[in-house]
């Protein structure tokens, strides 16, 4: 298994890392979900993010995987 790496990444890229079996709109509503959590949300809103942004930084990318844990396949 490779080592994550945080770079810049499309929010449906790494949606995708999230929900390999799920369509890219599926997987992307559903990580969306995920970051509304108030504690992530806090955290990404620190990071720059802004609601609907479609490229994610690396800080960003660090933030949610710090939070909910590295994808299963990378």
């Amino acid at each position: 298994m490779e080592t994550f790496k945080y770079k810049a990444y499309g929010l449906q890229e790494l949606a995708q890392l999230y929900f390999p079996g799920s369509t890219p709109q599926s997987a992307s509503t559903q990580l969306r979900k995920w970051m509304r959590i108030k504690a992530l949300d806090q955290k990404l809103k620190a990071a720059s993010y802004v609601y609907g942004q479609k490229i994610l930084t690396p800080l960003q990318v660090k933030v949610i995987v710090e939070h909910i844990g590295e994808p299963e396949t990378v």
